[in-house]
């Protein structure tokens, strides 16, 4: 069990905390633009009409508006479903704090947004809220959902659907050019750390609840 739980905190934590301080390494000392430039360039070669709305269409769903009220719906599924009111406190904890420390970190880094944008956004770059955000909502929502479906054609649809809207939101972020790859990756490494850290706190909670009450 140990080793069990050694090799999560190395994955699950310890790799993507290396990662991120490398990516934000990069990222502020101007070493990772040739990496952002060929990337943007790449995805201007599949750029079309068509593409553009469902990428604006995904975006949209990223952003704060749109978060809020799915983040609500899935509340109110998960307490009238289950009942489990620290699953709610979780969730909204999740939330919250992904938005926390991601406006902390781009007033921190200042990161200037791409000048040549399809959609016109403001505020700062690293590490990109859309991402955090998206990675938070989808991956809170696995957790949680995942503990109570207990079929694996279930349990199969809810990864693959809630990795769809993570990946897909991740990119139109940079198709739309509103960020640059980095900012993307950046986010996918702290959201994966920050979601660690909660459903590790929160199982540690409910283990040593359940210990009390056993006594």
């Amino acid at each position: 069990m140990k080793r069990k739980l050694g090799w999560m905190f190395v994955f699950f934590l310890l790799l993507p905390l290396i990662g991120f301080i490398s990516t934000t390494y990069l990222v502020s000392n101007g070493k990772v633009l040739p990496f952002d430039e060929h990337a943007i360039n790449w995805v201007k070669t599949i750029e079309t009409p068509a593409l553009t709305k469902v990428m604006l269409f995904f975006s949209h769903l990223g952003s704060t508006g749109p978060v809020i009220v799915i983040s609500c719906m899935f509340l109110i599924i998960i307490y009238i479903l289950y009942r489990k009111f620290d699953e709610v406190v979780l969730f909204v904890i999740a939330s919250l704090g992904s938005t926390g420390i991601n406006q902390g970190l781009k007033f921190l880094f200042k990161r200037d947004r791409p000048l040549e944008q399809i959609v016109k956004e403001t505020g700062f770059s690293y590490p990109s809220g859309h991402t955090m955000a998206a990675v938070t909502l989808y991956g809170i929502i696995v957790f949680l959902f995942w503990r109570h479906i207990k079929t694996v054609r279930g349990r199969t649809m809810l990864i693959l659907f809630s990795s769809l809207m993570i990946i897909i939101i991740g990119f139109s972020r940079i198709y739309l050019r509103v960020h640059y790859p980095s900012d993307i990756i950046g986010a996918f490494l702290l959201s994966g750390i920050w979601l660690y850290l909660n459903i590790w706190t929160y199982q540690y909670l409910m283990e040593k609840r359940y210990d009390k009450e056993k006594k």
